[in-house]
């Protein structure tokens, strides 16, 4: 199947959306497209708004020039917690909540579940643009050491409590990046714990998380969506079946479309969501279970109300 050019029934299927995970210039990698170019382009084939993740830096400034240069559309800010914010800060994430974030991710590449993964890639899948900057910051020795959310016992640790807790108090949407399955578990039970109300799973079927249905089936259980990205199975790290399988296993209901997308070497950002309703629809799925996912679940976790 091509993924080339989304059909208009899934354009319409996907309309009033927000692509949750999104990686777009300004940014410290070369990106397809910046969010200044990209908003106008959502807006005009009926998207609400996108979540800017960068693995970096905070992007709620840049979220807030965005909403202001197109009016009417809601670019989201959010905060990855990797050594360059300080890992699991509370200030940082305080302080990202009080400048206008809305999502708040779990370490990501210096995670470390991410450093210490030894799955490889399938042959043949396209590596993360990351990678290759992890390699050369450790080669020039600025690499930040792991950051920790679990202790050696398996608990959570203070400081990730901390940081829940700021989550909460803000009404925040915790995401959990690339720890692992196991961290993600023991994360979301803490997370309830502290009340925190929004959680997704970020990208489960990415190899270095590689999580069970079985347990993705109990974290659903305990209010967490399970991120369905369009990179994971375009890039080759898992098959359009097993990405598919999994999705009926856990549920539509308790999962949700992202793209994931903005690297120069892959399709535009705009058709990610499109691209994957067009998947789901030639799989069997309904239009309604394909509009929860894509609309009505994005709209949970980006902080927007419902459509009218």
């Amino acid at each position: 199947m091509a993924d080339s050019a989304p059909s208009r029934r899934a354009r319409e299927l996907v309309a009033g959306a927000y692509d949750i995970h999104i990686h777009v210039a300004p940014d410290v990698m070369r990106r397809r497209i910046d969010d200044l170019s990209l908003a106008p382009r959502f807006a005009e084939i009926g998207l609400a708004g996108f979540v800017l993740k960068s693995h970096y830096v905070p992007t709620a400034e840049r979220a807030a020039v965005v909403r202001a240069a197109v009016p009417g559309f809601d670019a989201v800010g959010a905060i990855t917690l990797n050594g360059s914010v300080g890992g699991m800060n509370p200030v940082a994430v305080e302080l990202a909540a009080r400048s206008g974030a809305r999502v708040v991710w779990l370490p990501t590449v210096d995670s470390a579940n991410q450093r210490e993964c030894t799955a490889r890639d399938p042959e043949g899948a396209r590596p993360p643009m990351w990678a290759r900057l992890q390699e050369e910051l450790r080669a020039e020795g600025l690499a930040a050491g792991p950051v920790d959310v679990v202790g050696p016992d398996g608990n959570v640790l203070d400081h990730t409590r901390q940081v829940l807790r700021v989550i909460a108090k803000h009404d925040l949407t915790l995401a959990t990046g690339h720890v692992s399955s196991a961290e993600s578990e023991a994360v979301v039970d803490a997370a309830v714990e502290e009340g925190v109300l929004r959680m997704v799973i970020t990208h489960p079927e990415f190899t270095s998380q590689r999580m069970e249905p079985e347990r993705q089936r109990r974290l659903a259980a305990k209010g967490a969506l399970l991120e369905r990205c369009f990179t994971t199975p375009h890039t080759g790290k898992i098959s359009w079946e097993t990405w598919l399988d999994t999705i009926r296993t856990v549920g539509p209901r308790h999962s949700v479309l992202s793209s994931d997308l903005g690297q120069p070497f892959n399709p535009p950002v705009e058709d990610g969501l499109a691209l994957l309703a067009d998947r789901l629809l030639a799989a069997g799925f309904t239009e309604e279970e394909i509009h929860v996912m894509a609309v009505r679940n994005s709209r949970w976790l980006a902080g927007a109300g419902e459509l009218a």
